[in-house]
């Protein structure tokens, strides 16, 4: 019988720590860390495409935007695709995938975002979170979509042990592989927690 596991995302422009992590509820084990590029190098903007499109009018925009999502959709999707068929050759099976979000305030349309600064920043977090569960859709996975500020409180409400037990936990883990440890595969190993115990 094959070991269930689960990926966890924490994004940023462009790119994503991806964590991989199995085991038990009580117990989690970190199998893999990587980071996925998700921006295009032959897409001009695809770092970040609202900012690349401030000066278009709305319908080259609309344009460039969704090609840039396609591209980064694709390029998630095969960094994602690789990562699982890793794991099954280890009889790893992936079960679901825990991403981290930010509020999920709903956005405006694309030329209301275009005239705000602010907007802008929120629609590119919102734009590289969104790729990933495309991607992860595409994989047949499950998405847990976690708010980062509720994070500790879901945590801990779902396997009942305080916060500063949970984050021993959490900074334990990067032991077994070393640096880098940082904020980002930290939380992508509890989102990933979450959605494995939420697999099940």
């Amino acid at each position: 019988m094959s070991e269930a596991a689960a990926l966890g995302f924490r994004t940023h422009s462009g790119w994503a720590a991806a964590v991989a992590v199995s085991g038990s509820p009580r117990k989690p084990v970190v199998l893999e860390r990587r980071r996925f590029e998700i921006a295009d190098p032959d897409v001009p903007g695809s770092k970040q495409p609202y900012h690349a499109a401030e000066k278009l009018d709305v319908e080259s925009a609309e344009a460039l935007i969704a090609r840039c999502r396609e591209s980064s959709t694709l390029l998630a999707l095969g960094a994602m695709s690789k990562l699982v068929a890793q794991l099954a050759k280890d009889d790893v099976t992936v079960v679901g995938a825990g991403i981290l979000f930010a509020s999920e305030r709903s956005l405006p349309n694309i030329a209301a975002i275009l005239r705000s600064h602010e907007l802008m920043h929120t629609a590119e977090g919102e734009f590289s979170r969104e790729v990933l569960v495309a991607a992860a859709e595409q994989c047949a996975l499950p998405v847990s979509r976690v708010k980062e500020r509720e994070i500790w409180d879901r945590a801990t409400s779902l396997f009942r042990l305080p916060v500063a037990d949970l984050q021993a936990r959490i900074d334990a883990l990067g032991k077994t592989l070393g640096p880098p440890w940082r904020q980002d595969e930290k939380l992508a190993s509890l989102a990933a927690w979450i959605a494995l115990a939420e697999s099940g």
